[in-house]
């Protein structure tokens, strides 16, 4: 039985779950409203053994569904120029969540977006980042939350150089996911099906690959969605 958090994260997300066949295309105003980094995000799916929902703006639905049946991966092509936004490109994640994260100690501290400690990548997140200082007090690694709605929370991470192949990500994640757990929303994790080194964190950190993906568009390079 799917967890009532996750659950009502993806009802409340995408405007519909589960999906009724293989691909079912919804309208959510939630597509045309600024998200958890004050941007819209016009295309988010998420596919489980069982079917996708994609999730757009309401106004796009019968276009896209006049597309008719084929594949996500040939829809993916389609759908930038079907939502006015050429030059988009679609793409594919891997989705994976928790109810239990790995028992990993912990080892970052919580501290405000703002604090001049937070490298620009991490600052849009807002609320408190979870980081690692190096022996002088700069910036290692950190951790933010995406808090896309009252049940879903989703961790980026992020890992200097100097700091890579000591286990800080996997502990950062875990100990994230504790938090968001304790807040009441399920955490979860979205990486490229090619990143192995971001696969092999979240499977530390005690999020298990179900076969699950994400979907959406992305912008100069940057997912619009996670």
């Amino acid at each position: 039985m799917l967890d009532q958090r996750l659950h009502h994260h993806l009802v409340t997300w995408l405007g519909q779950w589960p999906a009724g066949g293989s691909l079912d295309v919804v309208g959510s105003e939630r597509r045309i409203h600024p998200g958890w980094d004050g941007e819209p995000h016009p295309v988010v799916g998420i596919g489980s053994p069982l079917g996708i929902v994609l999730s757009v703006p309401p106004a796009r639905v019968a276009a896209i569904r006049a597309l008719g049946p084929r594949p996500i991966a040939a829809l993916l092509t389609e759908l930038p120029s079907v939502v006015a936004l050429p030059g988009w490109l679609g793409y594919r994640a891997v989705f994976r969540y928790t109810l239990a994260p790995a028992p990993l100690p912990d080892r970052g501290e919580w501290v405000d977006a703002g604090d001049p400690v937070v490298p620009p990548w991490l600052r849009p997140f807002g609320g408190e980042v979870l980081v690692v200082r190096d022996s002088d007090g700069g910036y290692l690694a950190g951790v933010g939350i995406k808090r896309h709605d009252g049940y879903g929370h989703e961790i980026a991470v992020g890992t200097e150089p100097a700091g890579r192949g000591r286990g800080l990500a996997r502990r950062l994640v875990a100990q994230a996911a504790r938090r968001v757990l304790d807040e009441g929303a399920v955490p979860t994790y979205l990486h490229d099906p090619g990143n192995l080194g971001s696969a092999r964190v979240a499977e530390a950190a005690g999020f298990d690959d179900r076969g699950w993906s994400a979907y959406g568009l992305e912008k100069d390079g940057q997912p619009t969605d996670s």
